[in-house]
């Protein structure tokens, strides 16, 4: 199949949180792409991705939320063969910050990435797992939960000193 690609001008907006990132175009790639905008929503479907400077969303279903031609909110949804996957240069650390959960949830003006299900982290050499976690970037926070639905699974992280 072939993939549909756009650059989001109509949202000047920030999505994330290195400076010079700000200034770069957003591009997406999808296999199908709905966009409401009197509604606010885009939504990309097929293996979509979302490309802006050094953040990197891919998942098999991305929503982008705006509201007065403002990005506020990210949802990306993995599928049962491949999880949600986010990827971001962060000014405080020295390497990528990289994520994946079944559910990854971007909520730009809060600096906070959640991710739930199946939610890992990798934050400089030190790594995250649990049922849901919340990454706040502005704090350079992570919060880990257990797992609502399997109570057995436990918070697990590993810091290398």
């Amino acid at each position: 199949m072939s993939k549909y690609w756009a650059i989001i001008l109509l949202f000047p907006s920030v999505l994330l949180a290195l400076p010079e990132d700000r200034s770069q175009p957003i591009y997406v790639s999808a296999q199908q792409v709905l966009i409401d905008e009197p509604g606010g929503v885009s939504h990309y479907s097929g293996a979509a991705e979302v490309t802006q400077g050094s953040l990197l969303l891919k998942a098999e279903t991305i929503d982008v939320f705006s509201r007065q031609r403002q990005v506020d909110k990210v949802i990306a949804v993995g599928d049962k063969d491949q999880l949600a996957h986010y990827q971001q240069a962060q000014p405080q650390q020295t390497r990528f910050i990289q994520a994946q959960a079944q559910t990854i949830t971007y909520l730009i003006d809060r600096q906070l990435v959640k991710l739930k299900g199946k939610a890992h982290l990798i934050q400089g050499f030190d790594s995250f797992s649990s049922g849901s976690l919340d990454y706040d970037i502005k704090q350079d926070k992570v919060l880990l939960k257990r797992s609502e639905t399997d109570e057995a699974q436990r918070v697990r992280f590993k810091i290398k000193l």
